[in-house]
């Protein structure tokens, strides 16, 4: 049997060492730009790495390096429809990955390479919803660091009869006006979250609902988008202005991080209703191998020493810098890599937000059985 790590990834993940390492994380989307912009740019990343390998090794350990970096540079995939991409070489070591995420420029020589970086170098890219809503309209805003665009508007006294034909039979003759007047506005609540329902299909990004208290607890209430609403924010903001709604929503969005954090916990449980979701080294391990991870859910201090077992199919924990053959330093940063080599995604949560799951945990492309797991020794 194979072994599940090879001897490649032992090398990248701390089994074998070799200077120089040279790491080059950059933007790169060749369908958004000209090849010939992009490829400039790559030039120009890969110049400064040249000249400091130059003028900080020997030319018999520089030169391996700088040669397989102009190989890589004449091969890359100008047709890939990613945002970004990352190299990694060393004398023995020469690896490429597009990325579907935004990163920020990162040029490292001379350290130890970490796939972690591909994560942490990620662009924050703040956009939200911003929902208004009072008793007789709504509007809804996509929201980012420099705009608000108004993407629908509904006006409850356009369509009252519709809201009205909604009511049961014996309520349309109700002799109570307060009890016809809430379940009307009962019922254009509904409406305004089947709408929001068809809008998050579009724009799957975390929802901030703003109106006064007793509408947005009728609104709580009834709606099926709970998890993916972040915060309701109370107030009167009918006749409110752009700048208005921007300064409301100001202190909410200041900690962009946590925003991101428990938009991400409510996709995790989301999964679990959906029975897509394995916890825990063991099952996150054998899913990667399957290639069905989507999203991986990782504490940003967790590391997880380890070496093949004999058969090769399962791992051996092991204590931090181990001296045994094969070690390896963190086998999270080899799930880390194959998440992205198959095109899935990574999200750090701070420390223990993860602890019940394990500290790590993975939402699947598609459910599987649990059964023939790997087992630690």
């Amino acid at each position: 049997m194979n072994p599940i790590i090879s001897r490649e990834e032992q090398e990248v993940f701390g089994a074998v060492g070799a200077l120089p390492t040279v790491s080059i994380i950059l933007p790169f989307e060749p369908k958004m730009s000209l090849k010939s912009e992009v490829n400039y740019k790559m030039k120009v990343a890969v110049g400064k790495v040249e000249k400091e390998l130059t003028l900080n090794y020997p030319a018999d350990e520089a030169l391996p390096v700088i040669e397989k970096l102009h190989r890589l540079l004449r091969n890359l995939n100008y047709n890939t429809h990613k945002k970004s991409v990352a190299i990694f070489v060393s004398p023995e070591i020469e690896k490429v990955f597009y990325l579907d995420v935004p990163v920020e420029e990162k040029i490292v020589v001379d350290e130890k390479f970490e796939i972690r970086d591909l994560v942490y170098n990620k662009k924050q890219n703040i956009q939200y919803l911003v929902m208004l809503l009072s008793a007789e309209a709504s509007k809804t805003y996509l929201a980012n660091c420099s705009k608000f665009q108004l993407i629908k508007t509904n006006v409850r006294g356009t369509s009252v009869h519709a809201y009205e034909r909604d009511m049961p039979q014996k309520v349309g003759n109700f002799s109570d006006p307060a009890a016809h007047k809430e379940i009307t506005l009962d019922n254009f609540l509904h409406h305004m979250d089947e709408g929001l329902t068809l809008l998050l299909k579009a724009y799957p990004l975390p929802v901030f609902v703003l109106g006064t208290e007793k509408v947005l607890g009728h609104f709580h209430k009834n709606s099926r988008n709970t998890k993916q609403i972040i915060r309701y924010v109370h107030g009167n903001f009918d006749d409110a202005s752009e700048s208005e709604i921007r300064t409301a929503m100001q202190p909410h969005i200041a900690d962009w991080k946590k925003i991101k954090q428990q938009e991400t916990l409510q996709k995790m449980l989301y999964a679990a209703n959906e029975k897509r979701l394995v916890c825990g080294m063991e099952e996150v391990w054998r899913n990667v191998q399957r290639k069905n991870g989507q999203l991986l859910l990782v504490e940003k201090d967790f590391l997880f020493p380890t070496r093949p077992g004999l058969s090769g199919s399962s791992l051996i924990k092991e204590e931090p810098n181990s001296s045994r053959p094969f070690y390896i330093k963190d086998a999270v940063d080899v799930i880390i890599e194959k998440i992205l080599e198959t095109g899935g995604e990574v999200e750090f949560l701070d420390r223990d937000m993860l602890k019940s799951q394990g500290h790590i945990a993975l939402i699947q492309y598609y459910s599987t059985s649990r059964e023939n797991s790997i087992h630690f020794m």
